[in-house]
């Protein structure tokens, strides 16, 4: 082998294996710093494109599980309201029953009928108190605006239409607390209703409320602002019993994913108005054995009501607790694929800090001896 001293190849290899061993012990150190094998895309592309889209789902899963849980709370709340109004419906049989009977005397019947009226308004109060977090478990809103069941498109009702002398229309306002009683006179039309019905808004009546035949079904609706709950009586025979123009209540509508298009499901569960109106109660009353049998008819239709809306907002607690379940396994799963990917084996990486401290002395030693190694050369000149 000749001798050379203008390039000194062993010194050369010994500091790319020296800068080697550097890069490789500093990586290995920030393995142990992090806890995690990748820290860079330079460190596994592959591994970390995985290992992000699996947290990803992860992330996606987790916050449907809490979904799933709010969704749970609010039907459970909505459950827990219909369980007292069952409750209270028990009640109104027992009165009914007790007032379809014959034998008591006009204060009885009276009494009965104000404790009848006051389960009504327990039952609006419910309907339109009852909320979830901030919100209305029982959109209610829909019995501010009442229609007339007489009427229609094809034969509507209008202002010159006569009622009928002495017949009587009531209603009762939840928000002012106030009672509106209209007794027609031998002239009277629906304008005259419609008239001191507009009257009496700002006073017994809230601001705001109207009474007008509506264009399209013919009907009369008396409505109330928003968030105003109704109960209308009438004994007028043009106009009938008073019904909610809209029947819509509020929807648990639950959101789950896994993060990805195909993995995303919405649970929306129905939740009916609740009042009175919306229970088919609103026009009954105990003030004779005849309306009291009549009104506990009502009460028993009103009651298995209820029941099937239990039912159903029963069906989704249990198909959103199984999804609890389901996606808690999911992120437990997914999180342990996770950390298989992502997260350093620090046994491995230990043992790797001690291989790479040892040729990190080696390398420096061996770079010391090819650079004494040259000084060699300087006998051959003496």
């Amino acid at each position: 082998m000749s001798i050379q001293i203008i390039n000194n190849i062993s010194s050369i290899i010994a500091q790319n294996a020296v800068s080697n061993t550097q890069a490789s012990l500093q990586n290995t150190l920030q393995q142990l710093s992090t806890g995690l094998k990748i820290n860079s895309g330079a460190d596994d592309p592959a591994g970390l494109s995985i290992a992000e889209g699996l947290g990803a789902n992860i992330s996606a899963l987790t916050q449907s599980g809490q979904n799933a849980s709010n969704g749970i709370g609010l039907l459970q709340t909505a459950d827990g309201a219909l369980s007292q109004v069952t409750t209270i419906l028990n009640q109104a049989i027992t009165i009914a029953t007790e007032a379809g009977n014959g034998g008591l005397t006009t204060a009885q019947s009276t009494a009965l009928n104000t404790e009848f009226t006051s389960i009504l308004n327990e039952i609006n109060q419910i309907g339109s108190t009852t909320n979830f977090n901030g919100t209305s478990v029982f959109n209610s809103n829909s019995t501010n605006s009442l229609s007339s069941t007489q009427g229609s498109a094809a034969a509507p009702l209008t202002t010159a239409t006569a009622l009928k002398a002495g017949s009587v229309t009531t209603i009762t306002d939840g928000e002012t607390g106030g009672t509106f009683v209209f007794t027609a006179g031998a002239t009277d039309t629906i304008a005259t209703l419609e008239a001191a019905v507009n009257a009496a808004a700002g006073t017994t009546l809230s601001t705001g409320t109207t009474a007008a035949i509506s264009a399209t079904t013919g009907q009369l609706v008396i409505a109330g602002p928003a968030g105003d709950s109704l109960q209308i009586t009438s004994t007028e025979p043009a106009l009938g019993a008073f019904t909610p123009t809209v029947v819509a209540g509020n929807s648990a509508d639950v959101f789950t994913s896994d993060g990805t298009g195909s993995g995303a499901t919405n649970t929306d569960t129905s939740i009916n108005t609740l009042s009175a109106a919306s229970l088919n109660l609103a026009t009954n009353n105990l003030s004779s054995t005849t309306a009291a049998q009549s009104a506990l008819t009502a009460v028993t239709a009103a009651i298995a009501q209820v029941a099937a809306q239990r039912g159903a907002i029963g069906a989704s607690i249990n198909q959103l607790t199984a999804d609890t379940g389901v996606e808690s396994t999911e992120v437990q799963n997914l999180t342990s694929a996770q950390n298989n990917v992502q997260n350093a084996n620090i046994a491995s990486v230990t043992s790797h800090l001690t291989q790479y401290n040892i040729l990190d002395q080696t390398g420096f030693d061996a770079l010391s001896q090819t650079n004494s190694a040259e000084q060699s050369v300087l006998k051959l000149l003496q």
